[in-house]
């Protein structure tokens, strides 16, 4: 379970310049901002993730440490960079102020995270995944507090205002003729601090717990299919929205059944006598067993199709089909009554090979030709 690679976020490869980078954050900064997209919360939630993979990928330190550690390497519980939480305006400045409607917002305080996104990953069985099922997924993550109400704070009290930076998030350090403004040592640029923290959560306002999930797998799912569940990932930090989890589906190798989209494919076994006289074998299916009409002298190999026999799709409507290959098996452990019945068998067919065996006769009539076409 984890979050998702700030460069597949982006939609760009891990050598990508930085300007590549800000080219594709601010296309799709504009795409999800919520001043375009006012009371979603989908796109506000993925313009929040946007915004933090551009953050890490643009700050040299913060790149160098998630391209070798991943996510744990910028995490700030782990002592790594973490996100900055800049807003948009502060990020772009004048660039789209006009388009949003204004330019930066004031404050600079370092807005709560949304909690990660989590990932599940789902084995099912090639029955479950054709017919779908209700399946019960234990997951464990980080919830929001339940005695502060996820805000980190003693029950009956509350954060209060930091008396460093006064609620701003950030201060100034003055450095000979220059000012710099950074995030606030006292309340770690959140603008408040909580002075008597819940005892439960120790003033994280999340803890860790699984939570059992009922998830409804739809008919027709294949391996690499995911499922969103909105808000079922981590709490986010102090009330902030919670991720959402993925369950990535894989479905486990069959043993009498392949899948290629919505067909299946088995191979039969069918007898030498019932391949040459015809006649009519069980096939199985995932309903249950239907009988198939062999014609008579039915070559090894030959592909039958059932329709309707397959999977349905899991995007439309459409069923696929059942395609089965018979493949013609040679009796073993005959006694001498069955090897003698051949061996008569086999000699009245002296004489008459082409008639009997056309494909024989003519790979061998190739065969010869191709010989006597070496040697001329």
């Amino acid at each position: 379970m984890s979050k998702r690679d700030f460069y597949e976020v982006l939609g760009v490869g891990r050598d990508a310049s930085e300007r590549e980078v800000k080219k594709a954050y601010k296309r799709l900064a504009m795409k999800f901002h919520p001043d375009r997209n006012p009371g979603d919360k989908e796109a506000e939630a993925n313009f929040k993730e946007v915004k933090e993979a551009y953050e890490i990928l643009t700050d040299s330190d913060k790149k160098a440490a998630y391209d070798q550690f991943g996510h744990a390497g910028v995490d700030p519980n782990r002592g790594g960079g973490g996100q900055g939480g800049a807003d948009f305006g502060d990020v772009f400045g004048d660039v789209f102020g006009d388009i949003f409607g204004g330019g930066r917002r004031g404050g600079g305080q370092r807005q709560a995270a949304r909690g990660s996104d989590l990932r599940y990953n789902l084995e099912l069985s090639l029955e479950e995944a054709v017919k779908g099922l209700s399946k019960e997924l234990r997951i464990p993550t980080l919830v929001a507090c339940e005695p502060c109400s996820g805000s980190g704070a003693k029950k009956g009290s509350s954060p209060t205002t930091c008396g460093t930076c006064h609620g701003q998030g950030q201060v100034q350090m003055r450095q000979g003729f220059f000012a710099v403004q950074q995030a606030c040592p006292t309340c770690h640029g959140r603008g408040k601090i909580i002075k008597d923290p819940c005892n439960k959560c120790h003033g994280e306002g999340r803890v860790e717990k699984s939570k059992t999930l009922a998830v409804k797998i739809p008919a027709g799912v294949d391996t690499g299919d995911r499922i969103r569940l909105t808000g079922e990932g981590e709490a986010g930090e102090f009330g902030a929205p919670a991720g959402d989890l993925y369950v990535q589906v894989s479905v486990r190798e069959h043993a009498i059944f392949q899948r290629d989209g919505n067909n299946l494919y088995c191979e039969v076994p069918i007898s030498f006598s019932k391949a040459a006289l015809g006649g009519e074998i069980e096939v199985p299916t995932l309903d249950g067993k239907v009988n198939l009409k062999i014609p008579t002298e039915t070559q090894t190999g030959r592909m039958f199709r059932m329709r309707g026999k397959g999977v349905k799709s899991v995007r439309s409507h459409a069923v696929g089909d059942l395609l089965c290959k018979v493949v013609m098996e040679t009796p073993v452990n005959l006694n001498e009554r069955q090897k003698e019945l051949l061996r008569e068998f086999e000699d009245t067919l002296t004489g008459e090979s082409k008639k009997h065996s056309p494909k024989a006769d003519g790979f061998f009539d190739g065969v010869k030709k191709f010989f006597q076409d070496l040697n001329s």
